[in-house]
């Protein structure tokens, strides 16, 4: 085998295996598998509290899991898509997701009987085969870290969330209902037993139960 056969060889083979890598990252998520929200949750843009807020979704409401990332899954829904964390869903017939690999829960995988086939060849096209659309991909603003508000202990219950820098002066309808906070980003909680920030207690870490503070809450401050 002369130089020039060799080195044509090679090249080939080299493009072959740049393709076949191409392919594994680049390939669209299985099929959406059905997922079940368990409590009032906000949709992102991207996958993690740093991007922005692009609508809510209602504790209960069926939607479509598309991929996930990380301990984050897009689905799909009446309204606005976008990625909700793991935590707020559940799988086929109310099984628990685990947020470590929320995609092993829904089935998401490369290959297998489930999943997208690869096929290369040298002189042929590999079969088209349907494509999902890509999630769209949005820079993140500055947005750090999310807390929620349960009006049951051990974060039970109807619920609302708030993002860094967000104060609630007065809660209105949520005024004494207040009876445990959800804080995974350790950001400070300001909550107060009267209105406009007045007799307080601050928290940075999760709390499952509120102690005397329970159902006294009338003002949320978050930094």
């Amino acid at each position: 085998m002369n130089r020039y056969t060799r080195k044509m060889l090679l090249n080939v083979a080299t493009g072959v295996a740049v393709a076949a890598t191409a392919l594994v990252v680049f390939l669209p998520a299985a099929n959406a598998a059905p997922g079940t929200i368990t409590s009032n949750v906000n949709v992102r843009s991207g996958p993690g509290t740093s991007y922005g807020v692009v609508d809510t979704v209602r504790r209960g409401t069926t939607v479509d899991v598309q991929q996930c990332q990380g301990s984050w899954c897009y689905i799909s829904k009446p309204g606005p898509d976008g990625w909700v964390s793991a935590n707020y869903l559940t799988g086929a017939g109310g099984a628990p997701v685990n947020p470590q690999q929320p995609g092993a829960s829904f089935g998401f995988n490369l290959g297998g009987p489930n999943g997208p086939q690869i096929s290369i060849g040298i002189g042929q096209q590999p079969p088209t085969q349907p494509q999902r659309p890509r999630p769209p991909v949005v820079q993140p603003t500055p947005t750090f870290g999310e807390v929620c508000f349960y009006d049951r202990t051990n974060y039970r219950g109807t619920s609302f969330c708030l993002g860094s820098g967000d104060n609630v002066r007065n809660l209105a309808d949520w005024t004494d209902r207040i009876s445990s906070v959800s804080n995974p980003d350790g950001l400070s909680v300001q909550l107060c037993a009267e209105p406009s920030y007045r007799n307080c207690r601050t928290y940075t870490t999760n709390a499952s139960s509120l102690g005397d503070f329970d159902d006294y809450i009338a003002s949320v401050r978050v930094r």
